[in-house]
Parts: structure tokens; C-alpha cells; sequence
């Protein structure tokens, strides 16, 4: 735990919000994330950044459960970049990304190890909400147009002949 976390009495709170915020980077465009470390900027010198490993890009294999539960098997390979960093006050951040855009995956990583300052999180959590809005506003889309496909079937009862 950083110095400036609080702790939580269930203990998982800190694990669930990191991990919300690390999905909320993955998803993030390129120019989103150059805008959230511009934005974190203006508020506060961003610490110099050191790679713990070069970002790299990679293929991961993607696996899929037949029936959705059943027997697992191998759907096919995806390329991934990713990035581990450490700011100069020792944070650490990481973060893996679809794709091959190695920069993003630095960039997200250093968000990341900011996310994990208890004193700048406010700042990082203002810096994701567009992004958590536009991921929202997708979704919501996506159910729209799904349910103007939904198709309702039904039974007319005959009578007993």
C-alpha cells in the first residue's frame, strides 16, 4: 500500500477500483489518453517516468468455452502492447492494450502509476470519466440498436377443438 492510500475495511475496494480504472485505460483511444496526461500536467508536475521493461508488442491467445461453459478451446491470437513503468516517486504502473500501439500503452501505464498516488487519484478519476462517459454512451447505443432488432413471438391460443 502507497503511503497516501487510505486503507479500506473490506480490503478489496483499493483492488476493484485500481482494476476499474486500469479497464477504463485499455479502452481509452491514443488522443484520449495524450489528453488525460496534458490535463494531469496542468494540475501538478507529472514525476519522470522509467521503463521497467520497453513497451513491446506481443501476440496473446484468446480462449473461448464452447456453450459458454463448457469445454475450453483456442480461438485465435490477438496483438497486444504493453508497458511497465516507474515514476520517480517509486510508483509503479503497467498496462497491457489491444493493438499495437506501444506509446498509448506507455502513456496508460503512466496514468496508472499517477492513479496509485492517493494525493493525485481525484485528478486521475476526473481525467477518466470522459472516457468512462463515452464508453457508457457506446453501450447504451449498442443496447438501442439491438432492441429495435428484438423480435417478440407469441402463441395465439385456439380453442379446444
Amino acid at each position: 500500500m502507497q503511503p497516501s492510500e487510505t486503507p479500506s475495511t473490506d480490503g478489496h475496494a483499493p483492488h476493484a477500483a485500481r482494476q476499474s480504472a486500469m479497464a477504463l485505460l485499455a479502452r481509452a483511444q491514443s488522443g484520449e489518453l495524450d489528453a488525460m496526461l496534458a490535463m494531469l500536467a496542468r494540475l501538478a508536475p507529472v514525476p519522470a517516468a522509467a521503463d521497467l521493461r520497453p513497451p513491446e508488442i506481443g501476440l496473446v491467445m484468446l480462449r473461448g468455452r464452447t456453450g459458454g461453459d463448457g469445454a475450453p478451446f483456442n480461438l485465435g491470437e490477438a496483438t497486444v502492447a504493453r508497458a511497465a513503468v516507474r515514476l520517480e516517486g517509486g510508483a509503479t504502473g503497467f498496462a497491457y492494450r489491444l493493438g499495437r500501439d506501444a506509446s498509448a500503452a506507455r502513456a496508460a501505464a503512466i496514468v496508472d502509476a499517477l492513479w496509485q498516488d492517493g494525493a493525485r487519484r481525484p485528478a486521475v478519476e476526473a481525467a477518466l470519466a470522459p472516457v468512462r462517459a463515452r464508453l457508457e454512451a457506446e453501450a447504451a447505443q449498442l443496447r438501442a440498436e439491438t432492441a429495435a432488432t428484438k423480435v417478440d413471438f407469441f402463441t395465439l391460443v385456439r380453442g379446444e377443438d
